[in-house]
């Protein structure tokens, strides 16, 4: 028998996803990726961020927003999502790291940022948000 498991959507808008988390009392896991050059970036993706674990977690307890910035034409978002995604980085990264993922609040304030590839299991970074989430609530 094949395990269910929850579909997590990752968007693009921030601020649908801020709307989102105000009216589904949720944190919001903010992603910055080089989806198609970044070793690690790719590695955060498969070793966590899609694994039964965080999906599980994810599904109930967050907003989850993919900033990706990849460097192929044929990967390339459209010219709006590049604006979304341009503006999210201006915000949360500045400095241009990949992978960076970022632990905010409704209303966009940082709780916890990740530089780089979390060295943790998927257990260990649920656990990570986890104690951020029952803080909030």
């Amino acid at each position: 028998m094949l395990a269910f498991l929850p579909s997590v959507t990752w968007q693009g808008d921030f601020n649908a996803a801020k709307q989102q988390a105000a009216k589904e009392h949720k944190l919001i896991l903010i992603n910055f990726s080089g989806s198609d050059w970044c070793i690690p970036c790719i590695r955060l993706r498969k070793e966590i961020l899609e694994s039964s674990t965080f999906e599980n977690y994810a599904s109930d307890h967050l907003v989850l927003v993919r900033a990706d910035f990849p460097r192929q034409k044929k990967n390339m978002p459209s010219k709006e999502q590049m604006k979304l995604n341009d503006a999210l980085a201006d915000k949360y990264n500045a400095g241009g790291k990949f992978p960076y993922t970022l632990l905010v609040d409704e209303n966009g304030k940082v709780l916890k940022s990740w530089d780089g590839f979390p060295d943790e299991t998927p257990d260990q970074f649920v656990s990570d948000i986890s104690e951020f989430a029952q803080q909030v609530k």
